[in-house]
């Protein structure tokens, strides 16, 4: 079991940790990760590891087996030894946009209530699909209410539950493709605003911003049609 520290402190940008296991394809498995896992539309962490005057770059993180998550290398560069101390440095302008898109989503299925049946995060831009027969809402409208949101600068926070709990309140899980993993017993919800009446609460096990000002402003982009139930959202940060 590697342990997540990016869900302790999404903001630490270096740690130390000793390799566990070196895959067959030639992936490293920490004891602890700095480092998210591709997973829930968010691709995985990118970064260094350095040890004895040595670095390795890392292009991506994955699910290993059970609660592993495997390191990729980018480079065909020789591997530290199992049992070496290293420390975990991440490339934190790429993770950062990360979670400003991954906070702006969760604002978007504030705006728009629909379920949602897909959804992905790249550099500059994120999209979510909503089981809806058409789009309703003025787009200008939309945009505003979630640059608002941002405005308001509510805290951003988590908490967890139990697989019951979650099955008493069913509304909300909002993703209707992927459902909420229950392997480690508690499920992670996250929550924007205040918790008495949050603008959204829903089981994520991505990383996000503290606060919502922390996004930026955002532009809605395209609006697709992808099937009779089916709309594809596109969400820009400006900068």
């Amino acid at each position: 079991m590697t342990e997540p520290l990016y869900q302790r402190d999404a903001y630490a940008r270096e740690a130390k940790a000793r390799v566990e296991a070196i895959t067959e394809e030639g992936g490293l498995v920490l004891d602890r990760s700095l480092f998210y896992p591709t997973g829930g539309g968010q691709p995985g962490d990118s970064g260094w590891l350095d040890w004895d005057g040595q670095r390795l770059p890392l292009a991506t993180a994955i699910k290993g087996r059970g609660e592993s998550i495997v390191l990729v290398p980018s480079e065909p560069v020789p591997l530290p030894p199992l049992g070496a101390h290293v420390v975990q440095v991440l490339d934190w302008d790429r993770r950062h946009r990360h979670m400003r898109l991954h906070t702006a989503l969760h604002l978007l299925t504030a705006v728009i209530p629909y379920g949602v049946t897909g959804g992905q995060i790249a550099a500059t831009h994120g999209r979510l699909d909503f089981d809806m027969p058409e789009m309703a809402q003025d787009r200008d409208a939309v945009e505003a209410a979630l640059n608002d949101y941002v405005a308001r600068d509510v805290r951003v926070s988590d908490g967890w539950i139990t697989g019951a709990e979650l099955d008493a309140h069913p509304e909300l899980v909002k993703t209707m493709a992927v459902r909420p993993p229950r392997g480690a017993g508690l499920i992670r919800l996250v929550r924007v605003g205040d918790e008495a009446d949050p603008i959204d609460l829903q089981p994520c096990g991505g990383t996000h911003v503290a606060r919502t000002g922390e996004i930026g402003a955002l532009r809605l982009g395209r609006i697709e049609n992808k099937g009779r139930q089916n709309r594809r959202v596109y969400l820009h940060l400006d900068s």
